[in-house]
């Protein structure tokens, strides 16, 4: 049974406006930002980030940018 939620990930188009509305408007703490060049699964070049805000719980609300 389902009993805890790590992290959600959200799709977005601009990770420093996200992160401004995450931290300054919500109050969220910038938890870590990873930048990728491929997809590990695949190895296919996919450039992209990921952004992750710890909430209150100790969970995660996390984003990727295209």
């Amino acid at each position: 049974m389902l009993k805890k939620l790590h992290h959600v990930a959200y799709r977005c188009v601009d990770a420093e406006q996200t992160t401004k509305f995450y931290t300054e408007l919500l109050g969220l703490k910038l938890a870590a930002a990873l930048v990728h060049n491929y997809v590990p699964s695949t190895k296919k070049s996919d450039p992209h980030n990921h952004i992750f805000f710890e909430m209150d719980d100790g969970s995660f609300i996390a984003f990727s940018t295209l």
